[in-house]
């Protein structure tokens, strides 16, 4: 019983022995096969997770983004306009321009610029006139020589206007190729040169998927536009056109 205990014993020091030496002969090479697996797993598996997080990230900020638009009435202006427009583009937002048709004959190359940076471009009658104090066949053409003055510097038709005071006659939507819009937050800035007044009154009233309305014929319109831009901007609204926000 002690010879066949000591044979097994002795069996199983050698087993370990030979295992001891195949784990030195052949060990560095399955570690190293290991390792070319996991390295080629890594770099799969580092850029779909990174692709995932980066489709996550961008779709979770466009759907907190709360999207808002902001309007100009009764330009183009030939001193305060061109302001604006530089302002607007060092921050990279586009506005709505609602253009009266005899300022645009006087001013197209406002005109064509508000067109080449990207703007959406409207009508708000040739003479901003009330249209619902004047005639049918008045106001039609009121719009219509408005559209045609546009069209002729753009080469593009018009599609939406803003009727001077908010005023519409609603006969002339069957009629008129042309959307009106209107807007939701009015500071009244054509009252006022209290930049202040202005900015104070639409920053507290903004929320989303409003339109504002300002003018860009004036100095301290234009001033208060930018800082609105700024302020609502570093609050997390994003500025997108009228018809941006009414197709969406």
């Amino acid at each position: 019983m002690r010879k066949y205990g000591k044979a097994v014993k002795r069996e199983t020091l050698l087993m370990l022995a030979y295992m001891l030496c195949l784990g030195f002969l052949f060990g560095p090479f399955y570690y190293q096969y290991q390792n070319t697996k996991q390295e080629k797993k890594e770099p799969y598996l580092k850029d779909v997770n990174e692709a995932a997080a980066f489709v996550s990230a961008s779709i979770e900020e466009e759907r907190e983004k709360p999207k808002i638009a902001i309007t100009f009435d009764d330009g183009p202006s030939g001193s305060w306009t061109p302001v604006l427009l530089d302002g607007l583009k060092e921050r990279g937002v586009k506005g709505t321009f609602f253009l009266i048709g005899q300022n645009v004959e006087k001013h197209p190359d406002v005109v064509k610029r508000l067109y080449e940076e990207g703007h959406l471009i409207g009508n708000h009658t040739y003479h901003h006139v009330e249209i619902t104090k004047i005639s049918e066949d008045e106001a039609s053409r009121e719009i219509l020589d408005t559209n045609d003055a546009i069209c002729r510097i753009t080469g593009e038709e018009v599609e939406y206007m803003r009727p001077p005071f908010g005023a519409w006659q609603r006969d002339l939507e069957l009629k008129m190729p042309v959307l009106p819009v209107m807007w939701t937050v009015d500071p009244l800035d054509w009252t006022t040169e209290n930049t202040d007044e202005v900015v104070n009154k639409v920053v507290t009233e903004a929320e989303e998927n409003d339109i504002i309305l300002l003018h860009d014929c004036y100095k301290s319109s234009v001033e208060a536009a930018l800082r609105i831009i700024d302020i609502l901007q570093r609050e997390g609204f994003e500025f997108v056109t009228v018809e941006e926000l009414i197709m969406n």
